[in-house]
């Protein structure tokens, strides 16, 4: 954690003007400073001098005022996500501080850039289990990029600062600010200076030019050459350098859960997703290539299987710029540690043009392998029962792909990002490492107010929605026009899927005898219809997506449909099933 005392910026001089004011007021101008338009959370004691003194500056801030904390905190990473800004969180001590730990611990492993504000106990209580008191530090350590309380006003200038330079830059995470209730109201002379540096942090790692150059040449020779990408070509804005990078080689390219959109979806080099739910072709040629070029992605468990199965025959080149992800899972052969963009430009200029239609038509024909077995039938469904799928390809006929998708946890999850399709990046915002049920629908909120340009659709299941249900009154109250879709199938279907599949059908606790979702959305005043027969559905989806405002559309989708492909559990990505 470190103190304050020990914070070394870059400014050569000490701002010279200051001006007296009480520690809330403090935090308030650094959020101005800091350029935050929009934060979300929920007042409690601990915190009410701050929302004191936010209340002098509602045109500037726009605070979001959710239902639980929880909603709060994925409310600022969907805003974050959408928008490639700082999201920022308020919340009080104790309780409202642990409301926060499970979205804090999701931005954490999906490197969300965060900043949450926590009220503490005046810290003459510290330590004398006050009420509301809780060790906010020692629970957020685990789970955040940094922590710090504050127990003086003249702390919080350099603390904040600390705190959104370090939420942004390098790969982005959440940093948590316990603040005492004393500190908030102690008078002081503020004068603030954002941080730019930082001893001993280096966010973005100097390139070293002989690992591109060695990662080059094992491109310009490679016969199978395979890019896995992720979320790491979208937070160094690197979508055009990393574009460039596969039309000059060639090479096939395949996305994590967490990089879906930094490509477009149609790009003829985009050969689909990785992973257990991911496409045929890419999880099963993944043992087939020679070269093997991860790019910002960090080889989770649910991408590779079975470690002892994974990609044994292929030479690994890692463009990476947290060196904690270097040789964690797979070990790289040509490590190349430093910023996407920087790495990739730098690349671009030793690759050679190349061409691997031969080895492009491997992905083709697994592609059509799985078009025959899976996804025509997903998407066109010969049975009564309305599929998952089929709804997501009415969405896209309808938006043309130009919308963000919101997803929550579960088949929605795994359907929604296989079929949707995407024209731009920052379009896909769903909890990939954490997987956080309830994260969709005030994750849909914060994107649909940090982007209030374009379309969002919060794709939902029965059981997620339920989680963190009482947001709708968050879209009533600041007319988010979010668009929130439940796929109703009445079971937790993930787990209901491995029931059937792993354990005999024993349905042990995921069937849910549900709310009326129509008379609960219809108590939040939001737009509502319901979709039973496939007659409907098109002008449904329609109606759905042209509303000018928020609209809940539930429909009604086969009980015990599956998601396949699916790698089995402890398998080797090559024994992907299709059925």
């Amino acid at each position: 954690m470190g103190t304050v005392e020990t914070i070394e910026q870059s400014t050569k001089q000490k701002p010279k003007t200051t001006k007296r004011m009480t520690g809330a007021e403090a935090i308030v101008q650094i959020l101005l400073q800091e350029n935050v338009d929009m934060a979300f959370g929920y007042p409690g004691g601990a915190i009410m001098p701050v929302y004191d003194a936010l209340y002098d500056h509602q045109d500037s801030i726009h605070h979001v005022l959710s239902r639980h904390e929880q909603g709060a905190i994925h409310m600022a990473q969907g805003y974050a996500r959408a928008n490639g800004k700082v999201g920022v969180c308020l919340a009080t001590s104790g309780p409202g501080a642990t409301n926060l730990i499970t979205g804090i611990a999701d931005a954490q492993i999906d490197s969300t850039p965060l900043v949450c504000i926590t009220g503490q106990v005046p810290s003459s209580l510290l330590g004398s289990d006050a009420f509301q008191e809780c060790d906010v530090l020692g629970i957020s350590m685990p789970v955040t990029k940094w922590n710090f309380q504050i127990t003086k006003a003249e702390e919080i200038p350099q603390a904040l600062a600390k705190a959104f330079y370090l939420a942004r830059s390098g790969r982005p995470g959440p940093v948590v600010i316990d603040i005492t209730k004393d500190a908030q109201f102690e008078e002081f002379d503020f004068a603030y200076e954002p941080c730019t540096s930082l001893r001993s942090y280096k966010p973005k790692p100097k390139l070293d030019m002989s690992k591109v150059a060695e990662a080059a040449e094992l491109i310009n020779n490679a016969e199978r050459p395979y890019v896995l990408f992720g979320q790491g070509v979208i937070l160094a804005n690197a979508e055009k350098e990393f574009k460039q990078f596969i039309e000059k080689t060639g090479i096939p390219s395949a996305w994590t859960i967490m990089g879906l959109s930094a490509l477009e979806t149609d790009h003829p080099l985009n050969v689909g997703m990785l992973g257990m739910h991911g496409n045929y072709g890419p999880n099963l040629l993944t043992n087939e290539c020679d070269v093997l070029i991860a790019v910002g992605m960090r080889f989770d468990d649910r991408v590779t299987g079975n470690l002892d199965k994974y990609a044994k025959q292929a030479k690994v080149i890692h463009l990476e710029i947290d060196p904690a992800e270097i040789d964690k899972n797979v070990p790289a052969d040509v490590p190349v540690l430093g910023d996407a963009k920087e790495s990739l430009t730098e690349l671009n200029k030793l690759v050679k043009p190349n061409s691997h239609e031969e080895w492009l038509q491997r992905f083709r024909d697994c592609d059509q392998e799985e078009w025959d077995k899976v996804i025509d039938e997903e998407l066109h469904p010969k049975s009564d029962v309305l599929s998952m799928g089929e709804v997501i390809r009415h969405i896209n006929d309808v938006t043309g792909g130009d919308h963000i998708l919101v997803t929550d946890v579960g088949q929605h999850q795994m359907v929604a990002c296989r079929y949707t399709k995407f024209t731009q990046s920052k379009s896909n915002i769903t909890s990939g490492g954490l997987g956080t049920m309830g994260f969709g629908l005030p994750a849909g909120i914060g994107a649909a107010l940090g982007a209030p340009d374009r379309t969002v659709v919060a794709v939902v299941g029965d059981g997620g929605l339920q989680m963190t249900i009482q947001e709708l009154a968050t879209i009533y109250q600041t007319k988010a026009k979010v668009k929130v879709l439940l796929l109703n199938n009445e079971f937790l279907g993930m787990v209901r899927q491995w029931q059937q599949l792993f354990f005999e059908k024993r349905y042990s606790s995921t069937e849910l005898i549900n709310p009326d979702f129509q008379q609960l959305a219809k108590g939040f005043y939001i737009p509502t219809a319901k979709v039973t027969e496939r007659e409907n559905l098109k002008g449904a989806i329609e109606e759905f997506i042209n509303y000018d405002g928020s609209y809940f559309l539930e429909v009604m989708v086969g009980k015990e449909n599956n998601v396949f492909p699916m790698v089995p559990s402890g398998s080797g990505v090559a024994e992907i099933r299709l059925e």
